[in-house]
């Protein structure tokens, strides 16, 4: 029996957002943070010196490695993508031509979280109550509404800016999720036997989720959308009730076999992994490691999570309904991770598109009071963080106010600031359109159920265009490993081969882009006239090399990192090197 549906919506409510708007929105999203700015470390440059080093005639495509370093983790898809990009897009800088996939990844998970948003409110159970005399929404105007709400509450999350313009695995691995998530979500809609449609995104989401690292999420994924689809087996009205039926499962056949596919290819490949790592698993850090979770919950899925929160009370009665069984399952795999393995933020990431669209379905039930809140809420908070942003800014460039000037300086020091007319005009445009955002908000438009996202998405987006314009050149000095290899690269003959001892993927990666250096590992016969140690390495240092053959040279700190020093050395037979040092 249908349960009564909580979603009381008008014809005038599912006003859909304008598409050039929408566009702009995903624009001024995407390419700010992809352009314009060297690799940053840790992860996104150390997965960029192994796409470089997959370019190499000698490279193994089936074992992606950094001077024979294992990667952090066992992907292959993201690496392959940026290496096909860095190869036969010789005339870009590598750097930039690594990032084209990752920013075509970006769009598709935006794309398919919309889709999988509007199929899903499509559900004959999310569609809102009949009203006596009509008048109520029509399901595809109020599909398409609630998918412009969902789209909108994704940008906003305040998680997703920074590790969505990473060239790393996470990015994959959000993109394929996204990807699986709409083929599950628009299976009622599309035939599983079609092979162009959801059909295929099913199988290159659960395939390219399991060769980006997650094939254990790949199978939770596959095993939980095959029983909703197996628990929703009547579509559509009742003279279509048994070709309804043999379509359902179709899809339940294809996505098990798709999920059984996948896992024995992860087990062909040795992808397979024991990563489980519980909090507070050492007692000492038990209380410090569940907090830690507790605010990475909290700020990182904002404003998605209450309004998740919201749905599943609100629509209790239809939780084994599929548009709020489908994204709860993502969801709390996706969370279960987080609480499960070391790399608790980039698992969350995953959860963000489903749980967009858990926030999308609690509008059509949110009370005037709290959209009020949560719009002056946005409004202060986003307003303020832009206001400093630019004081900071203007400090960077005049020097004045005093003391924003002095907390650069300080924390960044040798940074030398500089100034970008087209910076500078997108950062001015960006926040006018912030102001007639505002102004339209307050106004009174009040009948589109996705006017309570529009001010969380166009803050988030503001102020991460104007980090990416105003703030690029001192958050590029300061993530960047660019200073600290182009000191390293003066001390030695480019000509010549370097060796290195203890020396991370990422300074690695740094060393052979920025300071243009031939790296080899360490042995136990010196094979090059040069030297490097990372300082922390220092004090095995004479396990690996002979020290009277080596004399120490410099050492070279990172300017805006006290703790990243790298010791150069130079091969000279008998000269012992100095006594050792310790990490400041």
């Amino acid at each position: 029996m249908n349960k009564p549906s909580p979603a009381i919506i008008a014809q005038s409510a599912v006003r859909r957002l304008p598409r050039f708007a929408l566009l702009l929105f995903c624009l001024a999203y995407v390419l700010p943070g992809f352009l314009g700015r060297g690799p940053w470390k840790n992860e996104d440059i150390a997965a960029f010196g192994v796409m470089q080093e997959l370019t190499s005639a000698a490279a193994n495509w089936l074992q992606p490695q950094l001077l024979g370093q294992a990667t952090e983790f066992d992907a292959r898809v993201p690496y392959w993508l940026g290496a096909i990009a860095i190869k036969y897009l010789p005339f870009l800088d590598s750097a930039l031509a690594a990032r084209i996939p990752f920013i075509l990844l970006l769009s598709l998970t935006l794309l398919a979280t919309w889709y999988a948003i509007y199929y899903l409110a499509r559900s004959p159970q999310a569609q809102p109550v009949a009203f006596a005399f009509g008048g109520e929404a029509s399901p595809v105007d109020y599909a398409r509404a609630i998918a412009d709400a969902g789209l909108l509450a994704l940008i906003a999350c305040l998680g997703l800016a920074q590790l969505s313009h990473e060239t790393t695995p996470a990015l994959a691995q959000l993109g394929f999720t996204t990807l699986a998530f709409y083929a599950m979500a628009a299976s009622p809609f599309r035939p599983a036997t079609r092979i162009i449609g959801p059909a295929l995104g099913l199988l290159v989401g659960l395939g390219g989720l399991a060769l980006s690292g997650a094939p254990t999420l790949a199978l939770l994924f596959g095993l939980g959308g095959a029983l909703v689809e197996r628990s929703h087996m009547r579509w559509g009205n009742n003279q279509r009730d048994d070709a309804g039926r043999r379509q359902s499962w179709h899809w339940v056949l294809l996505i098990a076999g798709a999920t059984l596919g996948v896992s024995l290819l992860a087990h062909a490949l040795d992808l397979w992994r024991w990563r489980i790592h519980l909090p507070g698993a050492e007692e000492a850090s038990a209380w410090g490691d569940w907090r830690s979770l507790g605010r990475l919950l909290l700020w990182f899925t904002w404003p998605a999570w209450p309004l998740a929160l919201w749905t599943l009370w609100r629509w209790r009665r239809q939780l084994a309904s599929r548009h709020v069984a489908l994204p709860l399952w993502f969801a709390s795999m996706a969370i279960a991770a987080t609480l499960t393995t070391t790399a608790s933020d980039r698992s969350l990431l995953l959860s963000l598109p489903p749980l967009a669209a858990l926030a999308a379905f609690a509008l059509p039930t949110l009370k005037r009071s709290v959209a009020s809140l949560v719009d002056w809420f946005t409004l202060l908070f986003f307003t303020g963080c832009a206001i400093i942003i630019w004081v900071v800014w203007i400090a960077m460039q005049t020097g004045v106010p005093r003391q924003p000037a002095a907390n650069v300086a300080r924390l960044a020091p040798g940074f030398e600031p500089s100034f970008s007319w087209f910076a500078f005009m997108a950062a001015v445009a960006a926040t006018l359109a912030w102001a007639w955002l505002v102004k339209w908000r307050t106004s009174s438009q009040r009948a589109p159920i996705w006017k309570s996202l529009v001010l969380p998405a166009g803050g988030t987006t503001l102020c991460w265009l104007l980090l990416m314009t105003l703030w690029l050149p001192l958050l590029d000095y300061a993530r960047s490993l660019a200073p600290l290899s182009r000191q390293v690269a003066s001390l030695v003959d480019k000509k010549s081969c370097v060796e290195i001892y203890g020396v991370g993927s990422a300074q690695a990666a740094a060393l052979q882009y920025h300071g243009q250096l031939e790296l080899r590992p360490v042995g136990a016969q010196a094979n090059c006239p040069y030297l490097i140690v990372d300082v922390n390495s220092q004090s095995s240092l004479s396990s690996a090399v002979n020290l009277p053959d080596w004399a120490f040279q410099a050492a070279v700190r990172k300017p805006t990192d006290k703790s990243e020093n790298m010791l150069v050395y130079k091969r000279i037979g008998g000269v012992s090197p100095p006594p050792p040092m310790t990490a400041r």
